[in-house]
């Protein structure tokens, strides 16, 4: 499968953006997993990360504390 075709079968839950931080809750219905994305437009740095569905909304709210 292509990048453009996995990409075309997401789906945004949530997003959320303060102080340069942007979070998305995404939901990959191919794989049926769920992830937490990061970007921080001040310094550039971003890191994504697979979570456990029934954590999800936790990790949306608090990805740092997954990312430990």
């Amino acid at each position: 499968m292509s990048a453009t075709a996995d990409t075309k079968q997401t789906r945004e839950l949530a997003s959320r953006e303060s102080n340069g931080l942007a979070v998305r809750l995404v939901w990959h219905p191919g794989d049926d997993a769920v992830t937490v994305s990061v970007t921080d437009s001040r310094t550039g740095d971003r890191f994504q990360l697979a979570i456990d569905r029934k954590r999800a909304l936790d990790a949306f709210y608090h990805p740092f504390a997954y990312a430990a």
